[in-house]
């Protein structure tokens, strides 16, 4: 389980295709403190590390993971966001992330407030589960919404969450992985299920 806290940066080193599988290597400023099997959040995205050697690490996504997210965007020299697995004795700073992204969104505008940004996503899915001031996880990143509707919703970026993940990177059609609020999908459910 994730926080949706970005603890960093990783730069993409090199990427390999292998019959439906992409290979990704990595590094960033905690390789050393990696191991194999470890589950890592690379922009929201949950992946096993397989392999660690010097100061580089790789993670594998398969076909279902490069369907359903952004991944299959990434370039090399890019910045993903990356958070390690919330220790047991750890402090809950976001919301509850899985690491297990539901749809991909595309930004529709960046709002430069002159202290902060307003984001506005858009997506496809017809399923609006996201509420004013609940939690949204974009790129791995534990966020408030501030305004909710159709299809869409917006958020606010402080200067120290721009600086220091990979939103400053953003720019207006470019693809973003979402995680909506578990809470939110088991209520959303719960209600469908009502209705039937």
């Amino acid at each position: 389980m994730f926080t949706g806290i970005i603890e960093g940066l990783s730069e993409i080193v090199s990427i390999e295709k292998e019959n439906s599988n992409v290979h990704y290597q990595l590094k960033c400023a905690i390789t050393d403190e990696l191991k194999v099997d470890q589950s890592l959040a690379h922009n929201g995205v949950c992946l096993t590390v397989t392999q660690v050697e010097d100061n580089h690490y790789w993670v594998t996504a398969i076909e279902e993971t490069l369907q359903r997210t952004s991944l299959k965007n990434w370039e090399k020299g890019a910045l993903v966001n990356y958070e390690r697995c919330m220790p047991a004795d750890g402090r809950f700073d976001g919301h509850i992330v899985q690491g297990h992204v539901d749809t991909v969104g595309t930004v529709k505008s960046i709002e430069d407030k002159q202290g902060s940004w307003v984001i506005h996503i858009t997506y496809v899915d017809n399923k609006n589960i996201t509420v004013e001031k609940g939690s949204i996880c974009i790129n791995g990143i534990s966020l408030t919404v501030v305004d909710s509707y159709d299809n869409g919703f917006s958020v606010a970026i402080i200067p120290y969450t721009w600086e220091h993940t990979n939103m400053h990177q953003l720019k207006e059609g470019m693809s973003v992985n979402l995680e909506f609020d578990i809470i939110g999908k088991y209520l959303q459910k719960m209600m469908n299920s009502k209705r039937q």
